[in-house]
């Protein structure tokens, strides 16, 4: 296929040239009625190129097929079947996912490492999750995906199971066995979805852990604003083999997807596909490189300690994304929550991620020399400033068996079902109504449904006297927890 097209961005620059007057949404008339004040900072051309796509990128009929030529040629970039656009964000997308391969009360395989978004994919979906915890890493504090021999198991003991929904890489970049768990999936003659919300990448470079559509999954949700060049809130839905029936997964993406798709979303999808097919290979060699420079020097600085291959060495993933840069602090005496808000406050630099043990950062083909530079002087200015920052007691990590907490009632029956809220200290052997995720990375630590523990209490507590954002519980402090009424 012709990869120098990019449909999509060649509609709207035909709009554009066109000059059409439209007398439907959206309101601002393609920039003339924006106030002056929020054009100053978001430049007007962001409106001029907020259009519908119907009669607008293509006429009502979309006989055009404007957006089906962008979908084509993404799908033939990263070697899909299927190929199908999201503006919805990838929170969306996995429930569309999941929706087309389980029903209300059927059962679904999901890595408890989940997103929030998947718990509450679940909530709505009416799922019954079947967990397959992680490989928890106590050193580390951090959980690695499951593996083949785990997924296996839980499909053993439940043989009605749907599929498999299978998170990698973690957004710290450990990677699962994706070939294994399809094989495993396959035997069994169900689909295995990948949530590859961090893996838009992977297809454009050898170098990078395997792809999804590579190792054999049937259905992968991409974020392509996380690790690509897309605009926030875009996302792909790719999808091979015939476990999952197309015109199955496009009725849920209906029923769950707006019908005010943003064409800022598709120019821009359309537009970094175009240029990882004609200049990814060099773009991401550059960033491999440049990420390993950086792991180099920072494994020079005392008391940081950098995660890299080491992992899979030990057993413990697969495969590790290169161009994640993962910074234990610890040994610094502080938090990565500390250092975060450090190196902001100080440096103006706002690493991708922080918890309790470390911060992490992403190197993507839009990092340069400078910013490079910028990155490494702010972590040698935090080792040297670190003796500044004030000192906490440490958060109290639980074990990590602790964290495999009992599911006494489904999700949605424990989110809608009667419930209080009752102070920390009774919360205790109480079943879960809410979910109760720190964030970022937004990992739920309980979910509606399960028994909440006193080790998963101290645990919460001791974060948010640490500065755990916790936005999804009713009582973001956690001094109180949403439970179900007892009978």
């Amino acid at each position: 296929m012709d990869h120098s097209r990019a449909p999509v961005l060649e509609a709207l620059q035909e709009f554009r040239r066109r000059g059409d007057v439209v007398f439907g949404p959206p309101g601002h008339k393609q920039g003339r009625g924006t106030d002056p004040r929020v054009a100053e900072v978001l430049g007007l051309d962001v409106f001029r190129s907020d259009v519908l796509s119907l009669n607008g990128l293509d006429d009502r009929r979309e006989s055009q097929g404007v957006l089906e030529q962008a979908q084509e040629l993404m799908a033939d970039a990263v070697g899909a079947d299927r190929a199908f656009f999201s503006t919805c964000g990838s929170s969306l997308s996995v429930k569309t996912a999941m929706l087309s391969v389980a029903g209300p009360g059927e059962k679904l395989l999901l890595s408890r490492n989940a997103h929030k978004s998947v718990i509450a994919a679940v909530i709505i979906n009416g799922v019954e999750p079947i967990w397959v915890h992680p490989k928890f890493d106590a050193e580390r504090h951090m959980a690695h995906p499951p593996e083949p021999d785990d997924v296996r198991d839980r499909l053993r003991e439940h043989p009605d199971a749907k599929g498999m929904l299978l998170i990698t890489p973690t957004e710290l970049g450990s990677c699962a066995d994706i070939r294994g768990v399809a094989d495993v999936c396959h035997a069994a003659d169900v689909p295995l979805i990948v949530d590859e919300a961090w893996g838009a990448h992977l297809p454009f470079h050898p170098d990078l852990p395997a792809w999804g559509m590579d190792a054999d999954a049937d259905l992968v949700v991409t974020s392509v604003h996380k690790m690509g060049g897309a605009i926030e809130q875009s996302s792909v839905f790719h999808l091979q083999h015939d476990r999952v029936a197309a015109d199955v997964l496009k009725q849920r993406e209906d029923l769950l997807g707006t019908t005010s798709a943003s064409s800022l979303v598709y120019a821009a999808l359309d537009g970094w596909r175009r240029q990882m097919a004609e200049q990814g290979h060099e773009l991401l060699r550059t960033a491999l490189r440049r990420a390993e420079r950086l792991r180099a020097a920072l494994d020079e600085l005392p008391g940081l300690r950098v995660m890299g291959e080491e992992i899979v060495r030990e057993g413990l993933a697969a495969e590790f994304d290169p161009l994640k840069i993962v910074v234990d602090v610890r040994d610094l005496g502080i938090t990565g929550m500390q250092a975060a808000e450090w190196l902001r406050a100080e440096r103006h630099v706002d690493v991708g991620g922080s918890d309790s043990c470390r911060i992490s950062a992403s190197i993507t083909h839009s990092d340069d020399d400078e910013t490079e530079k910028i990155l490494l002087d702010a972590l040698r200015s935090l080792v040297d400033g670190a003796d500044s920052i004030e000192r906490q007691r440490p958060v109290r990590l639980p074990e990590p068996r602790a964290l495999e907490l009992e599911q006494a009632v489904l999700p949605r029956a424990a989110f809608f079902g009667p419930a209080e809220q009752v102070p920390a200290e009774r919360a205790v052997g109480r079943i879960s109504a809410e979910t109760i995720s720190p964030y970022p990375p937004g990992v739920p630590v309980v979910a509606p449904g399960e028994v909440i523990t006193e080790e998963i209490v101290d645990y919460l507590r001791s974060g948010i006297e640490h500065g755990f954002l916790v936005s999804d519980a009713a009582d973001p402090s956690l001094e109180s927890f949403r439970v179900l009424t007892r009978p």
